[in-house]
């Protein structure tokens, strides 16, 4: 892993080497986030667009030379990542837009963005020895690391909070993950599991508490940029919650920069449900101080209280001229009809709040008709199939007779005209 120069703390600056620290900073507890250094000149002559233009691999590993695993490193054998980049013409027609693509990352092994990050820690787990694996999650990180676990055989303890949506649940069962429901919210979910990872020595999944998810989250960004031809976008819309990803895509960024591979960078736009807004008031303060709140949206996935990775997601927007939003989850629900109906793209109610900001940026009159758009939807709708029942409506129910299909076609017409 010679690529890898090692870590830096997001508060102090300091570094380490990858053998020093497994985790965090120890000069600030588990507050201490890492960021992964490489070095850029010899990824550079292993890496070119010219090679990746060649490889037929279409997975997140086209890009390992990139990743923080060792070359030789054997990896998961699902495919993880290369998911579709739609140009959503008829849907860009509704919004008055030129250029919009739909990047559908529920078309994961695991129907959620978040298998890329897992599929990163259990390549490092393996490197490093261990057997368990432990993470906290809202459904979605747990149920990416159960799938991608039981592809190769290892252990885990998964977290999650009582209200964790039944599919996500089912998911993590089914995989035949440990699943430890806590009586309380996510946000304590993450601290009983940081515990644990210290009483009993498992690998550590969390979000931010591990250095090398974002690693894998970045892959997203990769990915965008080299289907558009390394012509970046203007702008990319992205769920938030923790923070993890937006951070992840501003790191993948700033790696496709220092390359040479893409000539600018694209505004990160930041979408926050308004019940769980952590991140949306410190940009607004211009602070990275959070206030911690009791988060309430339907959308499970940025339900968040203490966003773990608040420093890169901060500094993502902030470093790339970008903008969070707040939608209402009533937002959210007319986001995941609107984007069905008008791209086919099914995803959850967190997976679709990117281009609910979107939309709401669009009705103020705020997107540029010319922009080059990009939407990340992160989760497949099948994994909360309450709240897409809720954004559509229930089916219509009839008596098994012509007569009753005759009055219902009667009054569907009517209201067609």
């Amino acid at each position: 892993m010679d690529h890898v120069q090692g870590l830096k703390c997001m508060i102090c600056g300091a570094e380490y080497g990858v053998d020093e620290v497994m985790y965090v900073c120890p000069k600030h507890g588990d507050e201490g986030i890492l960021d992964v250094i490489y070095d850029y000149g010899l990824i550079g002559q292993r890496l070119t667009r010219e090679k990746l233009a060649a490889d037929p691999t279409g997975s997140i590993w086209r890009y390992k030379p990139l990743l923080p695993v060792k070359a030789d490193s054997p990896v998961p054998p699902l495919q993880v990542g290369w998911t579709p980049l739609y140009q959503a013409r008829r849907l860009a027609e509704q919004l008055g837009l030129q250029h919009l693509w739909v990047k559908d990352d529920g078309r994961n092994p695991t129907a959620s963005f978040k298998d890329r990050a897992s599929a990163v820690g259990v390549v490092k787990a393996m490197e490093l020895g261990w057997d368990i694996i432990t993470a906290a999650s809202t459904g979605n990180a747990a149920s990416s690391l159960s799938g991608l676990s039981a592809s190769v055989g290892i252990k885990n303890m998964i977290f999650v909070p009582e209200t964790a949506p039944q599919a996500k649940i089912a998911q993590l069962l089914v995989f035949g993950a440990t699943v430890i429901a806590v009586k309380g919210t996510y946000d304590q979910a993450f601290d009983l599991c940081l515990a644990a990872t210290k009483e009993y020595g498992w690998y550590c999944r969390n979000t931010a508490y591990n250095p090398y998810l974002s690693e894998g989250k970045k892959t997203a960004a990769l990915e965008v940029c080299e289907q558009l031809g390394w012509d970046a976008p203007d702008r990319i819309f992205v769920s938030v919650g923790d923070g993890c990803i937006i951070g992840g895509l501003w790191k993948g960024l700033k790696d496709l920069v220092a390359l040479g591979f893409i000539e600018k960078m694209p505004r990160l736009m930041g979408v926050q449900a308004e019940g769980s807004a952590v991140l949306h008031a410190a940009w607004q303060k211009g602070t990275e101080e959070i206030k911690p709140i009791v988060p309430h949206t339907l959308a499970d996935s940025i339900s968040v209280g203490i966003p773990r990775d608040r420093l890169k997601a901060l500094r993502a927007v902030r470093d790339t001229e970008g903008e969070y939003i707040t939608v209402s989850d009533d937002e959210i629900l007319e986001a995941m009809r609107v984007l069905a109906r008008g791209a086919a793209v099914f995803g959850e109610p967190a997976g679709v709040t990117g281009f609910a900001g979107l939309q709401k940026m669009v009705r103020q009159g705020r997107i540029s008709p010319k922009e080059r758009i990009v939407v990340l939807v992160t989760g497949n709708g099948l994994k909360d199939v309450g709240s897409a029942i809720k954004a559509s409506g229930a089916p219509y129910l009839i008596e098994p007779s012509l007569d009753d299909l005759k009055s219902l076609m009667g009054k569907l017409t009517r209201s067609w005209n």
